[in-house]
C-alpha cells in the first residue's frame, strides 16, 4: 500500500475497522475525441501491478401528475458519483461474501440510510459488467453484475452508465450490464441495446412528477462505436442533449435531469468546457420554461462546485463513490480521488399550469471511501459518532461552495 498523506492517514485513523486493501489506479486519461485511440497515461497504472431493500411506503407514490390518484407533492431527489472497481474492490467484494462470489452491499451501507429515503435516487454505473468470473480493473474494467443488486438494495433507483469505459468490452458489455440492471429493478439512461433504448430516458415517478434521466459522456477513450451500433452510448453533443430533453418534455416529462461525465481528472475547478456546456444547456428554452432542470457531472475523480446557473442546478463534479486508492497525474497517491458527494434536492410541484418544478432546497452531504475499510462513509455521520473526519469533511465542503453556491441556497445536510 502507498504512503498517505497526513490527513489521510488522520482520517484512517479514526475510522479504520479492517485489514488494508491493495492499492488501485485513477481510471482514465481524458481523450479529446472519442475517435482516436491514445495510449493509456502513466496515472491510470496501479501501484501493485493490478491483475434491494423494501423501499419506504411513501417512495415513489403515484398521484395526478405521474399517472395516479393524488395531488402533487414535492419529493426529494439524490444524486452520487462514479462507482468504479477497480480490482481491489472486486477482492473486497469477494471476501465480503466469505469467498464465494461477491457482496457489494456492506461498501454501500454507510450512505444506505440517506439513500433509501429519498423519493429517488440515481448513481453512475462508470464501468461495464463481466460474467462467469471474468473481471478485471483497469485498464478494461469488467465488473461483477452483483453490483447491480447491490446499487438496488442501496436504495436507488437508476444509474447513468455513459461514460469513458461504457465501451472497454464492446457492445457484449453494454449488454450485459443493461441486462444485469433490469434483473435487479435499476433504471438506466446512456446506453443501449437497441436505437429506441439509447435514444430514450429512464422513466422515474416521484411525488407525481414524470422525471425523465438522460446521460451522455465526453468520449470513450478511443474505442469506437461498434459497427452499425451508433446507439450503443451516448455522446456528449449539446444538440442533441437540447433535442432529447425537448423530446423527453414533449414525452410528458414533468422534470428533465442530465447526467453527464465530463470535465478534466484531478482539476476541482470547472474546465472550460464545462463551464460553457453548463450555461447552453441551462439557457436552453421551450416557451419560456427551461427544457433541463438539473444537471449531474461525474468523471472527475475529485469533489466539484455545485452552482446554480441561469436557475438551474449544475453539479460540476460528485467525485467517486466507490473506487480503490487512486494515483494522480503526479503518479502519487491521491486521497481525494476517494472523496465525493451525495446532492439532495427537493422539487416543489409547479404553482401554476405550465410551470416547472422548482428546486425548493439544494443540500450537499460529504462522503469518503474507506480503502482500509472498503467502506462508504457519510463524513457527518462519522463525525457525530466522534470519528476524527473533519478536516476532510470541511475540504470537500470548500470545494463545493467555491463558486458561491451558499449564496445561492445550497446548505449541507446530514
Amino acid at each position: 500500500m502507498t504512503q498517505r498523506t497526513p490527513q489521510g492517514t488522520a482520517v484512517l485513523a479514526a475510522v479504520m475497522i479492517g485489514a488494508a486493501l491493495a492499492g488501485t489506479a485513477a481510471c482514465t486519461a481524458n481523450v479529446e475525441s472519442a475517435q482516436q485511440h491514445k495510449p493509456k497515461p502513466r496515472h491510470e497504472m496501479q501501484r501493485d501491478g493490478e491483475d434491494g431493500g423494501p423501499r419506504d411506503a411513501h417512495r415513489n407514490a403515484p398521484s395526478a401528475a405521474g399517472g395516479g390518484a393524488g395531488a402533487p407533492r414535492a419529493f426529494t431527489l439524490i444524486a452520487s458519483g462514479d462507482v468504479l472497481p477497480h480490482s481491489s474492490i472486486i477482492s473486497r467484494a469477494n471476501a465480503d461474501a466469505g469467498g464465494d462470489g461477491h457482496d457489494f452491499e456492506p461498501m454501500l451501507a454507510g450512505v444506505k440510510p440517506v439513500v433509501s429515503k429519498a423519493d429517488l435516487a440515481i448513481c453512475h454505473m462508470e464501468t461495464v459488467y463481466g460474467e462467469n468470473g471474468d473481471y478485471t480493473g483497469y485498464p478494461s474494467f469488467k465488473s461483477p453484475p452483483q453490483i447491480a443488486r447491490a446499487l438496488k438494495a442501496t436504495g436507488y433507483d437508476s444509474c447513468s452508465t455513459a461514460s469513458n469505459h461504457t465501451l472497454d468490452d464492446g457492445a457484449a458489455g453494454v449488454r450485459r450490464t443493461l441486462a444485469a440492471l433490469d434483473k435487479a429493478g435499476v433504471k438506466h439512461a446512456g446506453s443501449g441495446r437497441t436505437a429506441a433504448e439509447g435514444r430514450s430516458p429512464a422513466w422515474l415517478p416521484a411525488g407525481g412528477a414524470k422525471v425523465a434521466q438522460l446521460a451522455y459522456t465526453y468520449g470513450t477513450n478511443g474505442y469506437p462505436l461498434p459497427k452499425d451500433q451508433p446507439w450503443a452510448v451516448n455522446l456528449m453533443e449539446r444538440d442533441r442533449i437540447v433535442a432529447d430533453a425537448r423530446a423527453a418534455r414533449k414525452a410528458g416529462a414533468d422534470v428533465v435531469v442530465v447526467s453527464v461525465h465530463w470535465g478534466t481528472e484531478w482539476q476541482e475547478a470547472p474546465d472550460l468546457r464545462q463551464l460553457s456546456l453548463g450555461k447552453q444547456l441551462t439557457s436552453s428554452r421551450t416557451a419560456g420554461r427551461p427544457d433541463i432542470d438539473l444537471i449531474i457531472g461525474t468523471h472527475a475523480h475529485v469533489p466539484q462546485a455545485y452552482e446554480k446557473v441561469n436557475g438551474t442546478w449544475v453539479v460540476y463534479g460528485m467525485g467517486d463513490q466507490i473506487a480503490g486508492d487512486m494515483i494522480n497525474h503526479d503518479g502519487e497517491n491521491d486521497p481525494r480521488g476517494n472523496q465525493g458527494t451525495l446532492g439532495r434536492f427537493t422539487f416543489a410541484p409547479p404553482t401554476e399550469p405550465g410551470a416547472r418544478w422548482v428546486v425548493k432546497k439544494a443540500e450537499f452531504i460529504p462522503q469518503w471511501f474507506n480503502t482500509e475499510t472498503g467502506r462508504v462513509v457519510n463524513l457527518n455521520a462519522a463525525l457525530a459518532r466522534g470519528a476524527d473526519v473533519g478536516d476532510v469533511r470541511d475540504r470537500i465542503r470548500r470545494v463545493v461552495l467555491s463558486r458561491g453556491a451558499g449564496k445561492q441556497g445550497l446548505v449541507m445536510g446530514r
